[in-house]
């Protein structure tokens, strides 16, 4: 027999792989530490297909011991095998039916496949509208302070200006030059092959100069400025974010939008139309190389070159370029502000810079398209 106040276990092997457990004692949280610890090895290893609880020797328990018997329930009816309680005192069976929280509610159904791909669509929708709107606000935020720079130049830090446009304009003009007379080069070749059938090689001068003009020496451009400065704005910024410097300037009372958007929005956008003339010259350089290599003098590939071409067609496309600079300025400088605090967040925002800022100047090309052609341009 078990002295008062201590809490015994024993068990008996049942019939059909059944076992017994016999209590005795007190069951409180004092004296079931170890025998909780039993109970449990003692389940485990035998894995009855019934287990019977014998009780007639327990004198008291409390909830540490009620949590004994009813974890002891819970694993058998996990294991869906029968579960009893013998000879429990009457007063103590009703405390046991309080806290007993009954079997487990079955899992509620999780959503269909349909259910599941319209909740992702429409997650997806609203992060891509949300991050629209928040680009369009920010976006008119900048340009109402660069209108209000032209009103007060003086607002305007000029020597960040200057600083931030001789990387992003003057330090670029070696990758620009190159990729325009690769440009001009492939477009030359690949479409002397059409006009070879006809006998217009001729006319490949044309097709080069109307399409570095209105089109590719503008979105080139724009793609370049975008992986070079576009995620230079949004780390730098980015950078300063982590360091709770942009936080500094907002507790001294300096404006970010003002003290680091915009010189590199200013910036952008002068060197954004001088950067498309370098990549346009070079293209129609490489395109001369491969009229020269088919037999054309230079001469006639000028003359070809101002017959095709007006200077409608030159504007036309440097016009565009003021607007990308300033949505790759804008954009990488957003992207910038928003950095999170995680190790990865500014590469983070470097990378959204770039596609948010491609993206964005595809979209406006594709405006400038439709605007041309109903203007007639």
């Amino acid at each position: 027999m078990a002295d008062s106040g201590t809490a015994t276990l024993d068990y008996e092997p049942l019939a059909e792989g059944g076992l017994r457990l016999v209590l005795k004692g007190t069951l409180n949280a004092a004296g079931i530490q170890q025998l909780w610890r039993q109970a449990m090895r003692q389940v485990a290893q035998s894995d009855p297909a019934a287990l019977e609880i014998d009780a007639r020797g327990v004198e008291s328990l409390d909830a540490a011991g009620m949590a004994l018997l009813l974890e002891l329930k819970a694993q058998q009816e996990q294991r869906r095998q029968d579960f009893r309680i013998r000879g429990l005192r009457d007063d103590l069976s009703d405390l046991m039916k309080l806290f007993d929280p009954g079997p487990p509610a079955p899992p509620k159904p999780g959503p269909g496949l349909l259910v599941r791909f319209v909740h992702r669509v429409g997650e997806i929708s609203h992060g891509v509208l949300v991050g629209f709107h928040t680009q369009v606000n920010f976006l008119g935020e900048i340009f109402v302070r660069l209108l209000s720079v032209l009103v007060r130049p003086s607002r305007l830090r000029w020597a960040d200006t200057f600083l931030i446009a001789e990387k992003a304009g003057a330090n670029a003009v070696g990758i620009v030059a190159l990729m325009g007379f690769l440009i001009g080069l492939i477009l030359a070749f690949q479409s002397a092959i059409g006009m070879r059938k006809f006998g217009a090689e001729i006319y490949v001068a044309d097709l080069v100069v109307l399409v570095l003009f209105r089109e590719l020496g503008p979105l080139i451009t724009a793609f370049i400025l975008t992986s070079r400065s576009g995620s230079a704005f949004a780390a730098e910024l980015g950078t300063m974010k982590v360091n709770e410097e942009v936080d500094a300037l907002v507790t001294m009372g300096v404006d970010p939008v003002q003290f680091l958007a915009l010189p590199r929005l200013v910036a952008a956008i002068c060197v954004m139309p001088l950067l498309t003339l370098f990549n346009e010259l070079f293209g129609l350089i490489g395109c001369g190389l491969v009229m020269r290599s088919f037999g054309f003098p230079v001469a006639t590939y000028i003359d070809q070159i101002q017959e095709a071409a007006s200077l409608g067609d030159l504007f036309g496309g440097l016009a565009k370029t003021f607007v990308f600079g300033g949505l790759i300025a804008g954009i990488g400088c957003l992207r910038g502000l928003q950095t999170g605090k995680s190790p990865s967040a500014v590469g983070d925002s470097a990378t959204r810079a770039v596609v948010s800022g491609i993206v964005a100047i595809v979209v406006v090309d594709g405006v400038f398209a439709v605007m041309y052609y109903y203007l007639g341009i």
